[in-house]
């Protein structure tokens, strides 16, 4: 089962974390399975880009970015070339290392 090391962010988990989930995961599942509450104000349909990571480590291992995906990242603040909006970003064998990013497009949480 791949782990998911999460890089320290100030509200989400300030020590960082590391969190476990079978592969075919979204990244943004298994967070949200144990306890980080990322935003996901679009409930995980790929309309938004609330859920904007970047993938440090083992982005070689997730399924390809589709158009829709690709189309909605350009909004993302924070763009980085290994951003991916963790909805979408399904897990498979190897571990990874994300960052979120401090901010996002939402000018007020939604409370998930």
């Amino acid at each position: 089962m791949p782990t998911i090391k999460i890089m320290p962010h100030p509200e989400y988990c300030p020590q960082g974390a590391e969190v476990s989930a079978p592969a075919g995961t979204s990244i943004c599942e298994a967070l949200l399975e144990n306890g980080i509450n990322i935003e996901h104000a679009c409930d995980m349909s790929c309309a938004c880009t609330t859920c904007h990571v970047v993938v440090r480590e083992g982005m070689h291992s997730l399924n390809d970015l589709e158009e829709t995906e690709e189309d909605l990242l350009d909004r993302a603040w924070g763009l980085e070339p290994n951003s991916r909006l963790s909805c979408q970003a399904i897990l498979a064998q190897a571990n990874l290392v994300i960052d979120i990013p401090k901010y996002s497009i939402n000018h007020a949480k939604e409370n998930h």
